[in-house]
């Protein structure tokens, strides 16, 4: 067994995207690697899951009204 890796980041947080996020095929009626989301954009996390392989967190993070897009920590910082 191992130790659960905490999230450094919490629902309800605004965070920012550190990078261009594009489109890794997630989103099927969009192009593979369109800009989903520009680098700046400021979103708020909706729910934090635990990708248990890797043993690192995985953040839902709400960007506008209808886009949800899945990030790791090294994609979004504090806004």
């Amino acid at each position: 067994m191992f130790d659960l890796r905490l999230p450094i980041y919490q629902w309800g947080q605004k965070v920012r995207a550190a990078d261009d996020l594009v489109n890794d095929g997630s989103y099927p009626d969009v192009p593979a690697d369109a800009v989903l989301v520009a680098a700046g954009t400021v979103g708020e996390i909706v729910n934090v899951g635990h990708h248990e392989q890797a043993n690192i967190p995985v953040y839902l993070v709400e960007f506008g009204e209808s886009l949800v897009v899945g990030c790791l920590e090294n994609e979004i910082g504090a806004a």
